[in-house]
């Protein structure tokens, strides 16, 4: 009767931590782009139940979300890159859209394309 011996070899073991590195590494790279994403989308919400009902005007709206997103530190895009225009009810729809590119290994980027739409009605 022969042995055979079981498990993984030495190899194995370094390509399956390289992968696990990898996706880790991958992780924390994106970790922060998803984070200014939620506190964009923060900005946006707040701005809705700051304003929904009643009657605003657009300066007032712009300055409300710059003061936001200087207290979020946001900086990846700003309140011009904001697409404001009106809706049907008489209110103002609130709309972002960009790209975020995260370094990742040497040439390697990744990037992420984000939107977002809020609607303030009177």
């Amino acid at each position: 009767m022969r042995n055979k011996q079981n498990g993984m070899t030495f190899l194995g073991i370094l390509v399956i931590g390289m992968l696990a590195g990898m996706l880790v590494f991958a992780g924390l790279r994106l970790t922060p782009v998803y984070l200014e994403y939620m506190k964009i989308v923060s900005v946006l919400d707040g701005a809705k139940k700051e304003f929904d009902g009643t009657a605003v005007e657009l300066q007032m709206l712009r300055r409300s979300i710059q003061r936001r997103f200087d207290v979020e530190a946001v900086s990846i895009i700003r309140v011009q890159d904001i697409h404001l225009s009106k809706s049907d009810t008489g209110g103002y729809i609130l709309r972002v859209k960009y790209a975020h590119k995260a370094p990742y290994i040497a040439n390697i980027n990744f990037v992420v394309d984000f939107s977002k739409t809020v609607e303030i009605v009177r």
